[in-house]
């Protein structure tokens, strides 16, 4: 029997309108269909998947969004009011809405005078009735029509009657939701309660309030929490809060945040231990890597490094932790430094042989080891998969999936074909079969890359599964000319998890390697341990 006394909040996505806004993002359109499939599994409600009438990626998504058979989400289509000198019948862009053939749309509107007038170049009077006329336009013919005051806050402060007046006019249209949008991203929490609580108290019987929330001011998401304690049930956002300029209000913090601190319901119940698994598929979908330190998702949202914090949170997870890190699918990492102590090694260590212990002279030798490499430039609390690796060589769980004979690097310029910059030729071995391979790419890296996944793939078809999401270099001694030692750290991703390789040396292809092979190893390790799991 359904909890009735919780309170539910309605929450739209705008990954694929709003944050493909954001510099350097763009999907294709198979892209945004495996978006929406993330959407739906997570248990969102709305999906505002585009403007159909701004462009013909987003109509073509649109058709082929109606062979989707989704099990929670609705699929939002976006769109401006009708233009001020065409009805809406003649508004290209309203056509356009109506082709997707969505159950809900989301029309935004000026509710700032100065955006009315100066922007627009229209009257007051002619602005209310392109909003009231849309929105009528729409309902009468089928659609939810969710209205998006754009710059309703900075109206409210400006001219607050006219500001009402346009939300008025929505309503009257038949306007279902009121999202109250935060426009320029500079509102302050408490102008925020206010305003939103004005709001609630004149339409909240008439329509559903809501709230969209930008991070100029970096309170996107503390402004969406405040604006649902002031009243309002409807919360838009970013899975990830990327967006034009500083973002979007951060959906998978605001999730956490409502369900597990404040006791509202915006997903299913279920789906929050998914939380962390989806934000880092559409990370991989975006191509872009999900960011360390992001609340409740990140990779580092628990790491411990300091060694007091490391053994005070093996005694009790309280100690550090405000919540589990399963509620939200992540997991509790210890990184590895030389003020991680001990403690952090052994917990390490158990995954790979519980007997071990605290005296066991293996973590005498797994320290010593540790602080060799450090000195040589290795810094494995940013490198979880090469650390692992090093722990594996070191207590005898480890063999080698491939040697190698060579490999060499050539480079071309005048370039011979575009984007082409490097060609690579390597020779390895597995158990006796030998396999050379080459590869070609926009650098050195990319070129061994895309050879040594070619020579594996037939005995190892998992690589194929592995991208490379981040590539980071740091010189470490400057004063060596170009004998400098570098670090080389790669993150990489196979759609599911994340981890990090290392490699250091005088030669950054060379460092480049070693932290390529980390990477392609540790995959494949967790992949038979994956596959051991299951057959026991």
């Amino acid at each position: 029997m359904a909890d009735t006394s919780v309170k539910n909040i309605e929450l739209l996505d705008s990954t694929l309108r709003d944050g493909a806004q954001g510099e350097g993002i763009s999907y294709s359109v198979q892209d945004k269909i495996h978006i929406v499939q993330a959407l739906d599994e997570l248990g969102v409600k709305y999906i505002e998947a585009g403007n159909p009438g701004s462009n013909p990626k987003d109509m073509e998504f649109f058709q082929k969004a109606k062979e989707l058979h989704l099990s929670h989400a609705r699929l939002v289509a976006f769109g401006s009011t009708r233009r001020k000198d065409s009805s809406c019948a003649e508004d290209a862009n309203l056509q356009s809405l109506l082709s997707a053939e969505t159950e809900d749309v989301v029309i935004f509107g000026k509710t700032w005078d100065f955006q009315a007038i100066e922007i627009l170049h229209a009257t007051l009077e002619q602005n209310l009735e392109m909003i009231k006329d849309t929105c009528a336009y729409l309902s009468k013919r089928g659609r939810n029509v969710m209205f998006d005051a754009e710059h309703f806050f900075t109206g409210y402060e400006a001219n607050a009657d006219y500001a009402m007046q346009a939300l008025q006019a929505a309503v009257e249209g038949g306007a279902s939701v009121l999202c109250l949008c935060e426009t320029k991203g500079g509102c302050m929490l408490s102008d925020c309660a206010r305003i939103v609580g004005d709001v609630v108290k004149k339409f909240g019987k008439a329509a559903i309030i809501g709230i969209h929330t930008h991070n100029d001011s970096g309170l996107a998401v503390a402004n969406s929490l405040t604006a649902v304690q002031a009243g309002a049930t409807h919360v838009q956002g970013v899975l990830l809060g990327f967006g034009e300029r500083t973002g979007n209000a951060n959906l998978s913090t605001i999730i956490a945040d409502l369900q597990l601190k404040m006791g509202y319901r915006c997903i299913p119940e279920d789906s929050v231990r998914m939380l962390t698994p989806i934000c880092r598929r559409v990370a991989e979908i975006t191509n872009i890597p999900l960011e360390g330190g992001m609340p409740f998702v990140g990779q580092n949202a628990f790491a411990h490094k300091a060694g007091m914090h490391i053994d005070a949170v093996l005694k009790n997870p309280a100690a550090y932790e405000h919540i589990s890190p399963e509620l939200v699918g992540n997991s509790r990492v210890f990184l590895m430094s030389e003020v991680a102590g001990r403690s952090m090694i052994i917990e390490k260590i158990k995954k790979f042989d519980p007997n071990i212990t605290k005296d066991s002279p293996v973590v005498a030798d797994i320290v010593r080891k540790v602080k060799d490499m450090e000195h040589e430039g290795y810094q494995f609390e940013g490198a979880d998969g090469s650390f692992e690796l090093l722990v594996r060589k070191i207590i005898g769980k480890y063999q080698p999936f491939f040697n190698l004979h060579y490999y060499k690097i050539s480079d071309e310029n005048p370039l011979i074909e575009k984007d082409l910059y490097s060609f690579a030729q390597l020779k390895i071995d597995v158990d006796g079969h030998v396999k050379i391979a080459a590869g070609e790419g926009d650098g050195p890296v990319n070129a061994l890359d895309f050879a040594l996944r070619s020579a594996l793939s037939s005995f190892y078809p998992a690589v194929e599964q592995i991208r490379l999401t981040d590539y980071k270099v740091r010189v470490l001694d400057g004063g060596h000319g170009t004998a400098t030692t570098v670090r080389v750290l790669i993150e990489s991703s196979d759609g599911k998890d994340s981890w990090t390789t290392i490699g250091v040396s005088c030669d950054i292809v060379e460092a480049s390697w070693f932290a390529l092979v980390d990477s392609f190893e540790y995959k494949l390790i967790k992949d038979i341990e994956r596959r051991y799991q299951k057959l026991i």
